[in-house]
């Protein structure tokens, strides 16, 4: 079972207020978010797929931060980088020049997040590609 990082490309049609368990409500702007994560447990990549199933409503259970945002009826997984047999999930957030959701997506190391947000997909997607190729150099 291939493991490694990924990074969902996520598009939220319309504003929308989404609640994150117990990190709360947020109020997150229409347009792009990019959400960082290491897929070395058990299933590997098939953590992408899950997601996938939660945006497109074939699954209900949220157990990570970003579940919350896919779950959301306007959101849906546009594009999933991902980076094989390399645990870069922290270089990858880090290098993304984009505005961080604070608290989101991060809980288990020292980052603010690892959901940013851009309004447009192009510059996003590109800053996403480049993280994950630079990431292992």
């Amino acid at each position: 079972m291939a493991k490694g990082t990924y990074t969902l490309l996520i598009e939220l049609e319309s504003d929308a207020t989404v609640e994150f368990g117990a990190v709360g409500e947020r109020a997150l702007s229409s347009g792009w978010y990019a959400y960082t994560g290491s897929a070395f447990g058990t299933g590997g990549f098939s953590r992408v797929e899950r997601h996938r199933e939660l945006s497109a409503e074939e699954r209900d259970v949220r157990h990570w931060h970003v579940d919350y945002l896919l779950g959301h009826p306007e959101s849906r997984v546009a594009e999933v980088v991902k980076t094989a047999d390399e645990d870069v999930e922290c270089e990858v957030s880090r290098e993304l020049d984009a505005e961080p959701i604070a608290g989101l997506g991060a809980s288990d190391c020292d980052c603010d997040s690892h959901l940013k947000f851009a309004a447009e997909r192009e510059a996003l997607e590109r800053g996403v590609r480049r993280a994950h190729e630079t990431a292992t150099e």
